[in-house]
């Protein structure tokens, strides 16, 4: 027989899992800006359009 988790650790569960998508969303937010800042210091072109539209995807923006 399965066992089932009780509902209180379920939802436990799925609220750390639920901070630690955030933190993990936050983080590459904070580095794809400097990872932007840099491209467009050096005048990559490529890096900063490849970079802002994974910042887009990352930000939900279509």
């Amino acid at each position: 027989m399965d066992k089932m988790i009780p509902t209180n650790e379920a939802m436990r569960l799925l609220m750390a899992e639920l901070i630690l998508d955030k933190a993990i969303r936050d983080y590459r937010e904070r580095e794809l800006y400097l990872e932007i800042d840099r491209a467009l210091a050096q005048g990559d072109e490529a890096a900063f359009l490849l970079l802002t539209n994974e910042l887009r995807s990352l930000q939900g923006i279509a």
